[in-house]
């Protein structure tokens, strides 16, 4: 956490620029524009509670309101004139007496609706330092449930749009020195070049910032209210000296990871080392506070067809080149699972062709041979180590394959029902099937704190993980994942995947796959087949190496 001292508000006069019809040009000299809260009403107007949507009068009034009085610094006033003034008014305090904003210029747009946006110009100034700030928000104008009066929507946004509940904008000196993180090879990773991993940064200095050997600087930011989340920078009025911070990344993917999601609207992405567990690439499109690669929890389709295969191999159930059933549909329990497009393979076809080709019945009618509800809960966490604590460096959602019965049971060897991954979790899962052995992936290094990662019971078998390599091969070969995986080299292997989602028109496009000593997993949201979408985002990762 970061600490600065309260202050009076500081330097010049707040102004608002006329910018839309409606509006005045306000300063700390000139006319209020009645901003105790739009005038005065008869005796026969007060006792009528107007209601319905505002008028463009009333928008335009709330808004000059309100944008007068905080621009005067008025932070009562302004808050009155929200439909949460308790909550609204320690808030608009703190712009000038925490954050130190000054000289302020707020200039409004046309009115979209109830939406009145706006942009804001200032000075943040801190002991004989300062430097501009800009920023673009926009309030809502209600009607308030009680009174009927045209109100503005409170929320913490309206100060600042990365402003959430609970928050605080504050300048001051951190208390956490910057860092300066580099990448396996030395290279300088910054959230400007990169910036999905502006989130990740922002974690590495609250934990490592006092450790890494910088001092401390001058900051503009948003202290969160929760403490355990990092805070966001928003200025720096003067860096210190940042510290050094070696991460496990590797620049070239990381770009690449970048360039790939960028290409869809919601797509995320991570390459992992499967013989050391090192995170070599994780990037996100949109890039948020909530790190979908590393946090998020989905059903991961057929990819995880992975592990149940690990686990029909161990139980002796199948061999890479045995036959196994796989017709168009088949029944467990009163549930009903089918192929994509209805396809079946005909009679004598190999476990490896059902794999290859993604046959969900082929696994739904082994399923009572295996005997076990709790078989793939079991091998999920003794050899593929999810569910477990990770300590990657950052906050990670580690997986979770719960113990189910009868269909609900089944789903979850196609990778529905009940299962949760990300794509750290399915990078992770083909890093071990690489190598028969999980290595908990980390972001940096475990001797820069000495945490304790944590560790699976088991490995599989020699035998079970040649036999599993050899599918996913045929898979990257000639399989489902054959054209995405066409412009890798070395030594490659992949696996599809298409998760069915509740009121989503098209699945979620989920692909992994390895080449070499590099193992990379994507999820493209209502991508529809895995090797379409996600495919290339883990080729194009791939091709980077690392």
């Amino acid at each position: 956490m970061r600490s600065g001292a309260k202050v009076a508000v500081i330097g010049g006069a707040f102004v608002l620029v006329a910018g839309g019809i409606g509006y005045g040009a306000y300063s700390l000299l000139g006319d209020t524009g009645g901003g105790g809260g739009g005038g005065t009403q008869s005796a026969s107007e007060s006792s009528k509670v107007k209601t319905g949507p505002p008028s463009a009068e009333e928008i335009a009034e709330t808004s000059k309101s309100f944008f007068d009085a905080w621009a005067t610094g008025d932070a009562s006033a302004a808050a009155v004139l929200t439909n949460n003034e308790a909550g609204a008014e320690p808030v608009l305090a703190s712009y000038g007496e925490d954050a130190h904003i000054g000289k302020v210029k707020i200039t409004p747009g046309p009115p979209v609706g109830t939406k009145v946006p706006y942009t804001v110009k200032a000075t943040v100034a801190y002991e004989g330092k300062s430097k501009p700030i800009s920023y673009a928000s926009e309030l809502t104008v209600v009607r308030g449930l009680t009174t009927g009066k045209a109100l503005v929507d409170w929320e913490p946004t309206v100060v600042h749009p990365q402003l959430t509940e609970g928050a605080t904008l504050k300048t001051g000196e951190s208390s956490t020195p910057a860092i300066e993180a580099v990448d396996r090879n030395g290279t300088v990773l910054t959230k400007e070049k990169y910036p999905s991993l502006g989130p990740i940064l922002d974690t590495l200095r609250q934990k490592y910032g006092e450790t890494s050997g910088g001092s401390a600087g001058i900051e503009t930011w948003i202290e969160p209210a929760d403490a355990s989340q990092p805070d966001v920078n928003l200025l720096t009025l003067s860096k210190g000296k940042p510290g050094k911070v070696q991460t496990t990344l590797d620049a070239n993917a990381q770009a690449a990871a970048e360039r790939a999601v960028k290409k869809f609207a919601q797509a995320s992405v991570v390459a992992v080392k499967p013989s050391t567990g090192a995170i070599r690439a994780v990037a996100n499109n949109p890039v948020t506070e909530f790190n979908v690669a590393l946090q998020g929890k989905q059903a991961p389709g057929s990819t995880l067809k992975i592990m149940t295969a690990a686990m029909l191999l161990e139980k002796g159930l199948v061999t890479a080149n045995g036959a196994v059933e796989c017709p168009k549909d088949a029944m467990w329990q009163g549930r009903s699972f089918h192929n994509l497009d209805n396809f079946d393979l005909p009679d004598g076809s190999t476990f490896t062709q059902s794999f290859a080709k993604s046959c969900n019945t082929a696994f739904i009618k082994l399923i009572d041979d295996t005997k076990d509800d709790a078989a793939l809960p079991k091998i999920a966490k003794d050899v593929f180590g999810i569910g477990l604590d990770w300590q990657t460096g950052v906050v990670t959602a580690d997986g979770s394959v719960p113990e189910e019965v009868g269909g609900e049971a089944a789903a979850q060897y196609i990778g529905q029902g009940t299962v949760q991954m990300n794509v750290l979790n399915m990078a992770s899962i083909t890093a071990t099937a690489r190598t028969g052995t999980f290595r908990q992936p980390v972001i940096v290094p475990q001797s820069l704190d000495k945490r304790e990662l944590a560790t699976a019971s088991r490995s599989l078998s020699p035998s079970v993980t040649q036999q599993l390599t050899t599918m996913m091969r045929a898979t990257a070969a000639w399989g489902t994942g054959a054209k995405a995986m066409s412009g890798v080299g070395g030594d490659k292997g992949a696996k599809t995947g298409s998760a069915e989602v509740g009121g989503q028109d098209t699945s979620n496009s989920w692909f992994t796959g390895f080449s070499n000593d590099l193992a990379a997993a994507a999820v493209v949201q209502s991508g529809g087949h895995g090797g379409d979408a996600a495919g290339p985002v883990v080729a194009e990762v791939l091709k980077a190496g690392g």
